[in-house]
């Protein structure tokens, strides 16, 4: 008779212990889900913030706004922060992140060519900002536009 009130307060116990560490395991997947969706939120701002760098540093390079040196630097450096933050962004699709990666692939070894193409560019960069497919589908033919074998 001892030994079976032994045997249930045990089992009780168990018991408990398992819907507390069940119950924790759910807070703690809950934590994790809503701090994944921080972080991605984040990058999405990051990402937006570069590509207006990127647009805000073409409209001065086309109004001949000081060096066009360091124009062409700054959207360099702003088209690879967006580059970045486009690969840790799980929303986008892979042919997205394949767009932004050759956009910056094309700022970045062809610089004549790219100059001459920043209105489009940046046409299609403000589309991305506002968060439409078309600007994806015009930086795509921005970079089909690019020679490839030229300078």
């Amino acid at each position: 008779m001892n030994q079976e009130k032994l045997m249930k307060r045990r089992m009780i116990r168990a018991i408990v212990l398992l819907i507390i560490t069940f119950i924790a395991l759910l807070v703690f997947i809950g934590l994790y889900v809503d701090e994944t969706r921080r972080v991605q939120e984040t990058y999405r701002k990051q990402y937006k913030t570069s590509l207006n760098g990127v647009v805000e540093s073409m409209t001065s390079y086309l109004d001949n706004d000081g060096d066009h040196d360091l124009r062409y630097a700054r959207i360099l450096s702003d088209m690879s922060s967006a580059n970045s933050f486009a690969f840790l962004i799980d929303s986008l699709s892979d042919d997205q992140k394949k767009t932004i990666n050759e956009l910056h692939a094309c700022i970045m070894k062809y610089p004549e060519q790219m100059s001459e193409r920043f209105e489009e560019t940046r046409t299609a960069i403000n589309d991305i900002i506002a968060d439409t497919d078309k600007g994806y589908e015009e930086a795509a033919a921005v970079v089909d536009s690019v020679d490839k074998q030229g300078n």
